[in-house]
């Protein structure tokens, strides 16, 4: 028996009119609503802008710190690192070709931007005494700063957009993406795109454009084949750089790609940026460290690549060596701020960081001026070479510029672009229609090839011929490639909103592939190592080539190239000595002859009409539409959403924060830290007692990532004091680290926790001692606590409260404090646990070694614990030269390279002696790259 089904309606959206187009006017336009869009819109509406901020998804959580970020890799700050050392070090890994002014203002705001992220309630990680804990993570300056609770930044910031100020200023349209910048007149004066959910065609009139769209993520395909797995957000398709090509604005360094060492099959990063402070690093298979490269670039990837191919292949984080404490806070952030997914891949496979190092990789290719150096030209205010139109972020070539520099030229581009009014002439009608076909064209071919099945052939020459090495040959077969790839663009079909979302970013992605392509043919010479390694020319050619490749659309709508020599440097860096000068027209590139491999022995036959192409690619991609969220059955907590959207007061949140399901206290709780009202600090302290452990759990979360926005009042530390009797430990830590944070406790009321039941309260009670400089508790703790991670924690913190001592930082009267330490210290250095003797050996290392325990640090080079040995290296590198050379030269033999780097840190502060200088000239050989690196700096 059959069952007559009707056949399903065609409902396929239809084409929408250009005459029933939304037309929305401002004065400042900001595309993309991510990291620099934000900031944009934030400090354009401050300057008394009108500004209209469209996100093509949802600003809440969208760009690439929708899941947050685990720290910043270029913090200038002052004190640990100078805008003049991060500039030059910045135009070292970019092999000089840099515009220095630009890279400037990223060190000299960028300190200026932590503490208005700080003041926003972004949490960056400080010690005990409120310093920001700056992290070295190159060999040479300090400029990483973690971020405990980075998960939470674009949180932050959404927040910030909906204050009751802003939103007067600021207008948020998401689901709406560009597709053209508009121009008249010779500048910017709006854009053209569509709603990605109702279809509807939208044009924009603006004063000045903000493009802040990311990096070409989505250009490579990684090797899973997966088109959405990219290192980079993949939603970020390359975007802007098309809409400036289009719009007559100069690309520069687009043959400077972006490629990143990952986890092998997971193509996520391995977060060398994170580990690296704990102690994890990079070896090859036989466990050595290998990259001498000191900065994060290409010629470093080049070490990488060429590791990976040797027999000394593969390559791994390794991780396996690191106590349990480190490992977990590593899974911690790296299973959760991180990548989520991180976590579940390496279970899978029966994986543990304890057990298991992490297999690594090369990932796909990308366009990317944050972490490299391809991006839209722009001046040291983000403007680009249109008037009124501006770019940042990963989208604007400012080398390495990384999250706070995206910020930075955020702010600049706000700042600058606040001063236009709208356009008021007509906009043009040509670049509208253009635009409109550009965008609708797919649903007059409903049933021509899908957009996955288009994009995954089009990536794959990405991977083909365009991928280093490169070569004329393959970047010429590349260029016939995307040609071709027009008709199948063109052939595309869509029936929804959301699949032309698609289809227009498949457009971006060719045009990305030209530029990439064209760039990497018309550079001559081989530079930045991997990223753009010519087989064909394999040596740095500074005579021809020591200049930026720039490139826009000509008049006639081909693609033209510039060689602009490198601006003359403000501040000078060894081996490069840029001259400036006029720039060297290179007009258009054109592709080498590679269309047969020699001379034919036979005519050709002729092409069969109507045949399918052999090139039509059978595989497809999963849909990138996430699956929608099951609705809330909650009334109550609709009223919370509500409320969220509306920012209301605390006396609205109340009854809410008392509602008897514990659901709804929680997301009170939630609304509570995203409107930040008056009071916030005294009722998140009140929900730490709550009776449900889930809204416990969301109150403290709240608390460490407001703590730098909460003002310090009386009721809040009454609140987090009675808050160390609460039986959850979750809670009594929280209240420990908040009242530390925000100075609000003493050694009195901090000492107690020292006796708790539980190994974090402990270590939050010793951290909140060390911020009052209790050198007395901590010592009397520092060989009773039945705990290692205790006791490692107390002989860091006294290491702390020396260094202060030392230093002149604590006032008169403490230098009895002195006598606790080494006592304590000493104590420590018979504890029957490696690592809690390794920790007070690096601690000598900071409040001083005396005869005595030199001695005993000379003795302990010969434990059988490494990290009992590298912590007496450390240690001798304060103690008297006469002892402490000699031995730290032997040390130099030992089999572990970390104890090596350690006996060649510790000669570094000896080489005023010329044993210590001759030790460290044998140590320059030395077989990890590590060791050789600072034998070297320091001789």
């Amino acid at each position: 028996m059959t069952t007559s089904v009707n056949p399903p309606a065609d409902t396929s959206l239809a084409v929408p009119s250009l005459a029933d187009a939304e037309e929305l006017t401002c004065d400042v336009l900001v595309i993309g609503g991510g990291t620099a869009g934000t900031m944009a819109a934030l400090t354009a509406a401050e300057h008394g802008a009108n500004v209209l901020l469209l996100e093509k998804a949802h600003v809440r959580h969208s760009g690439a710190l929708a899941m947050g970020m685990d720290g910043v890799n270029n913090a200038v700050i002052p004190g640990r690192a100078e805008p003049d050392d991060y500039v030059a070090e910045i135009t070292r890994a970019n092999d000089g070709i840099v515009d220095q002014s630009t890279v400037r203002q990223t060190a000299t705001r960028g300190f200026g931007m932590v503490q208005r992220l700080e003041s926003y309630g972004v949490k960056f990680e400080k010690d005990e005494h409120g310093d920001y804990a700056v992290r070295q993570v190159h060999r040479s300056g300090s400029y990483v700063l973690p971020m405990p609770e980075g998960k939470d930044v674009k949180k932050v910031l959404y927040r910030q957009l909906r204050r009751r100020e802003m939103r007067e200023r600021i207008r948020i349209e998401n689901r709406v993406m560009p597709v053209r910048v508009l121009t008249a007149e010779g500048r910017a004066v709006g854009a053209a795109g569509f709603n990605t959910r109702t279809g509807q065609f939208v044009q924009v009139r603006a004063g000045a454009v903000i493009l802040a769209t990311g990096a070409c993520g989505r250009l490579g395909l990684p090797a899973s084949g997966y088109l959405y797995g990219t290192y980079e957000n993949p939603t970020n398709a390359g975007d802007g750089y098309a809409m400036a090509y289009h719009a007559g604005a100069e690309l520069t360094g687009i043959e400077c790609f972006q490629i990143n060492p990952l986890i092998k099959d997971y193509n996520g990063p391995a977060c060398a940026y994170v580990a690296n402070p704990f102690g994890g690093y990079q070896v090859n298979r036989h466990g050595e460290r290998f990259v001498d490269s000191d900065y994060w670039s290409g010629q470093m990837m080049a070490e990488f690549a060429a590791e990976v191919a040797s027999d000394r292949g593969p390559v791994y984080l390794k991780l396996s060596h690191l106590p349990e404490e480190s490992v977990s806070a590593l899974e911690t952030i790296l299973h959760s701020t991180e990548r989520p997914t991180r976590g579940t891949f390496h279970s899978g496979r029966g994986h543990d960081y304890r057990t298991h190092d992490i297999e690594m990789h090369i990932s796909e290719i990308g366009l990317c001026g944050g972490h490299s150096a391809s991006g839209v030209r722009v001046d040291d205010h983000a403007r680009t070479t249109v008037p009124r139109l501006y770019a940042a972020g990963d989208l604007a070539c400012v080398p390495h510029n990384y999250m706070i520099g995206a910020f930075v030229y955020g702010d600049l581009a706000g700042a600058d672009a606040s001063q236009y009014a709208p356009y008021e002439g007509q906009l043009p009608s040509e670049q509208l229609r253009e635009a409109h076909e550009l965008i609708y064209r797919p649903l007059r071919n409903p049933d021509g090839p899908p957009q996955p099945q288009v994009e995954y052939k089009l990536r794959r020459f990405v991977n083909d011929y365009v991928a280093p090495p490169k070569s004329g040959a393959r970047l010429s077969l590349a260029l016939e490639a995307f040609e071709r790839m027009h008709a199948d663009i063109a052939e595309m079909g869509a029936h929804t909103a959301h699949e032309l979302m698609r289809c227009a970013e498949v457009t971006f992605i060719r045009d990305c592939a030209e530029m990439a392509a064209r760039s990497s043919l018309a550079r001559t010479e081989s530079r930045w190592g991997l990223y753009h390694d010519r087989l064909d020319h394999p040596r740095r050619d500074d005579a021809s080539w020591f200049h930026h490749l720039d490139l826009h659309k000509s008049p006639s709508g081909a693609m033209e190239f510039t060689a602009r020599p490198v601006a003359p440097y403000l501040v000078p860096v060894d081996g490069f000595a840029p001259v400036g000068g006029p720039s060297r027209l290179i007009g258009e590139v054109h592709a080498e002859d590679v269309a047969m491999a020699g001379p034919r022995d036979v005519a050709p036959v002729a092409a069969q009409v109507g045949t399918a192409s052999a090139e039509q690619s059978q595989q497809t991609a999963p849909s990138s539409s996430p699956a929608p969220a099951p609705a809330q059955s909650s009334a109550r907590l609709l009223e919370l959403v509500a409320l969220a959207d509306e920012e209301a007061e605390l006396d609205a949140l109340q009854p809410y924060l008392t509602d008897p399901v514990p659901a709804v206290r929680r997301e009170a709780v939630a609304v509570l830290t995203e409107t930040l009202p008056p009071g916030t600090g005294r009722a998140l302290a009140s929900a730490l007692r709550d009776t449900a452990a889930e809204v416990r759990a969301a109150a403290a979360a709240s608390l460490r990532e407001l703590v730098e926005t909460l003002p310090p009042e009386p009721d809040l530390r009454d609140g987090l004091a009675a808050a160390l009797a609460e039986p959850d430990p979750v809670v009594r830590a929280a209240a420990l680290d908040v009242l530390r944070a925000l100075r609000l406790g003493d050694a009195a009321l901090f000492a107690d926790s020292l006796a708790d039941a539980d190994i974090a309260v402990r270590i939050e009670a010793v951290r909140a001692l060390v911020s009052v400089d209790a050198a007395g508790e901590l010592a009397r703790a520092a060989v009773a606590d039945p705990s290692r991670e205790v006791r490692v924690a107390i002989a860091k913190g006294l290491a702390t409260v020396g260094a202060e001592r030392l230093s002149g930082v604590l006032p008169a009267g403490t230098d009895s404090a002195a006598g606790s330490i080494e006592a304590a210290l000493t104590g420590l250095l018979d504890d029957p646990d490696a690592l809690v003797r390794a920790a007070a050996y690096g601690a000598l290392g900071t409040t001083g070694c005396p005869a005595p325990l030199t001695t005993r640090a000379v003795a302990a080079l010969s434990e059988p614990a490494w990290q009992v040995r590298a912590g007496a290296a450390t240690a001798l590198s304060v103690a008297d030269p006469e002892v402490a050379v000699p031995a730290l030269a032997k040390a130099l033999a030992d089999a572990n390279a970390d104890v090596r780097k350690a006996a060649v840190l510790a000669l570094t502060r000896h080489r005023a002696a010329e044993e210590a200088r001759a030790a460290l000239a044998t140590a320059t050989t030395d077989s990890d790259a590590d060791v050789r690196a600072y034998a070297a700096r320091a001789l």
